[in-house]
């Protein structure tokens, strides 16, 4: 089970591919499966939570992490995705995280979090963006696919959030791309839990504007989480812009979480570096993650501070539009 990485928008179905010549793999020469697509007009591709009976809260747009590594079909075919027809990944992404995000979510909100076929968790253990990219371009276009659906069927007048851990942050970043300016107008917030936002990425929208602060709509919240900065681990972490969901401030300010933890916000490396908290809870991984960063806590260690913040946010959005 992974509490661990990230989703996004594109288009291909690649059997056979030299993605790139130092970090070719058996996914670039075995024979692959690629799962069946989602239907999402079938309710067993989502869940979804009405906790906002009085109409008055906000529409939760949730991407789920990475939760799967690369599987073999019983003819001997290896799969780089998630299979979301498949009783037991479907088990991983509803009850291993949206179910629980949903918890702090969903209260005063309506939630919805479709499946997809995410990428693998091999697929970032190339260590390379290229790579990356071309490989959770069809990941990519099953959330833009869900989305668009969720859009046709939600009431615009309400604010929207949209919020994603680890790959689902990175779909995030890629739903920023993808939405019309129309959509982008109804944006309280975009949350990019444990992922990145590059240059690269500003220079592709004009829709991720990063936060200043605990009330500001339209931006983009983009935080990760180390004991020192020494532990970033770039293709995950680096990113151009960073928040403190704490104090929501943007320099090195510290602030008390739990009584005990300090989370400071290092203004030049956009990471959280936290101190008086082990995240002993989350073993390492391959020593790909969860070594020295705390990759697989950024949905749950601040999940009281996110809770109200979308709070806050959809209230501003509704008090100014």
């Amino acid at each position: 089970m992974f509490s661990v990485i990230l989703a996004v928008c594109g288009t291909v179905l690649f059997v056979a591919c030299k993605l790139n010549a130092n970090h070719s793999s058996k996914f670039d020469t075995v024979e692959q499966y690629i799962p069946q697509a989602p239907d999402y007009n079938d309710p067993s591709m989502w869940i979804i939570e009405d906790g906002d009976p009085e109409g008055t809260g906000a529409d939760v747009f949730y991407v789920v992490s990475t939760w799967e590594e690369d599987w073999t079909t019983e003819d001997g075919r290896i799969c780089h995705y998630a299979d979301v027809w498949n009783p037991t990944h479907q088990e991983h992404m509803g009850d291993g995280e949206m179910k629980k995000v949903a918890k702090y979510m969903s209260p005063g909100n309506r939630f919805y979090a479709p499946l997809y076929r995410h990428a693998t968790i091999e697929t970032f253990m190339s260590l390379n963006d290229d790579t990356i990219h071309a490989r959770t371009r069809l990941a990519m276009d099953d959330v833009c696919a869900a989305f668009d659906h969720f859009q046709t069927q939600r009431d615009k007048t309400r604010p929207l959030i949209i919020a994603g851990f680890s790959q689902g942050g990175l779909a995030v970043v890629e739903l920023l791309k993808h939405i019309s300016d129309e959509t982008y107008s109804q944006l309280a917030a975009a949350y990019v839990l444990g992922y990145k936002v590059t240059p690269e990425d500003t220079l592709q929208t004009k829709h991720i504007k990063a936060a200043q602060g605990e009330t500001d709509t339209g931006v983009t919240i983009c935080y990760n989480t180390v004991k020192d900065v020494k532990y970033v681990q770039p293709v995950i972490a680096a990113s151009c812009i960073g928040i403190n969901p704490v104090n929501w401030r943007t320099d090195s300010t510290p602030a008390i979480l739990h009584d005990s933890i300090t989370v400071t916000l290092s203004p030049e490396h956009h990471v959280l570096v936290v101190s008086g908290y082990s995240g002993s809870e989350y073993p390492a991984y391959k020593d790909f993650i969860n070594v020295g960063d705390i990759h697989s806590c950024e949905p749950w260690l601040y999940s009281e501070c996110l809770q109200k913040n979308i709070k806050v946010r959809g209230r501003e959005w509704r008090r100014t539009h």
